[in-house]
């Protein structure tokens, strides 16, 4: 796919809530973490909607049901149906049917979410390798997800059964702090076979199809905290994209993004749906934003000027993202981050 490097971020004269149809939006880190709601999230997401913006909630954990999801949002004061739920556990269901007989038997490593999505689309789940499963799926199934499971998985691999995941998102954000997500159960898996799975979740394009099959978005924006799942697909799909800073995404991590996770725009939280974005401009050798101009100097990213810390964020990424190219920036940005307390 060719795509135009994009080398700094987007300014927007319409508040975002109103110049796309529809916010496909990341839940932990964007929405909630912890399973609490994030600061400003339940407001903003509620103005949004009553200006009529249809708010979607797209997530690479297959545990939990979108039934489930939607009575947790709406637990939180974000009223959400379970259509407006999408998981990768539906992607990746959608994905095997395509490619295995309806009514067939599909081995289950993983939760609820998973076996609800299968019988979506006419798929028999079963637990055991000695069920003569046609096709094998693995996601995350909580942290109680036993070795006994794994091994049912590399039995029916070894006998030549397809194996899918869900995700392969390698940690999972808890309210104790970073566990091992999918992505670590499915190395398991690979070491002991060999084998190599077809993946469904971010940033792949089976899962971002799922989205616009389930939405019918015509112009939709991605709203996340990650650049390599959330961002990365939305530049895999070819939609825009607003990183917001609630989640694991830092100011160095974005200043070195290579270019399928540079987002179209950024902002600190939710609120940023609600606003235009200001504009990056050229600045004699350097980029302005606000009250901020950042240039590109030998061996690190110099900032001059005084202003909102986000504006100077926003020049900083033009010069960065100029200057890589089509790489990711390995000019020190240290000092220019903690000017603005980033």
């Amino acid at each position: 796919m060719s795509q135009t490097v994009r080398t700094r971020p987007e300014g927007s004269g319409q508040a975002l809530s109103e110049a796309y149809d529809t916010a496909l939006l990341d839940l932990d880190g964007v929405v909630y973490a912890g399973g609490l709601a994030i600061a400003h999230a339940v407001e903003s997401l509620g103005t949004a909607s009553k200006g009529g913006m249809h708010l979607a909630y797209v997530t690479n954990n297959a545990l939990r049901t979108p039934d489930a999801v939607a009575e947790h949002l709406t637990e939180l004061g974000i009223p959400t149906e379970a259509s407006d739920v999408i998981t990768s556990a539906q992607a990746v269901a959608r994905l095997i049917s395509e490619q295995v007989p309806a009514g067939a038997r599909v081995l289950v490593i993983g939760g609820d979410g998973l076996r609800v999505a299968l019988r979506e689309r006419g798929l028999e789940p079963v637990d055991s390798a000695e069920d003569e499963p046609v096709a094998v799926v693995q996601g995350y199934g909580g942290p109680d997800l036993t070795w006994s499971r794994f091994a049912e998985a590399c039995y029916a691999i070894a006998r030549g059964v397809p194996w899918f995941a869900s995700n392969t998102d390698l940690t999972i954000p808890g309210a104790r702090g970073i566990a091992p997500g999918n992505g670590a159960a499915v190395e398991v898996v690979r070491i002991a076979t060999g084998a190599e799975p077809q993946v469904a979740g971010k940033p792949l394009p089976p899962m971002h199809r799922e989205t616009i099959l389930r939405t019918g978005a015509k112009r939709p924006l991605v709203v996340g905290d990650r650049l390599d799942t959330d961002i990365e697909g939305a530049f895999n799909g070819e939609v825009d994209s607003l990183l917001v800073l609630t989640g694991v995404t830092d100011g160095a991590q974005l200043l070195a993004a290579p270019p399928q996770h540079r987002p179209t725009y950024v902002d600190a939280d939710l609120r940023g749906m609600l606003t235009g974005q200001p504009e990056v401009v050229e600045a004699g050798d350097g980029f302005r934003c606000g009250g901020w101009t950042a240039t590109a100097g030998s061996g690190e990213l110099e900032l001059t000027g005084e202003g909102e810390a986000l504006d100077g964020l926003r020049a900083l990424c033009a010069a960065a993202w100029t200057a890589a190219g089509e790489g990711g920036c390995e000019l020190d940005g240290g000092k220019a981050l903690a000017r603005l307390g980033l």
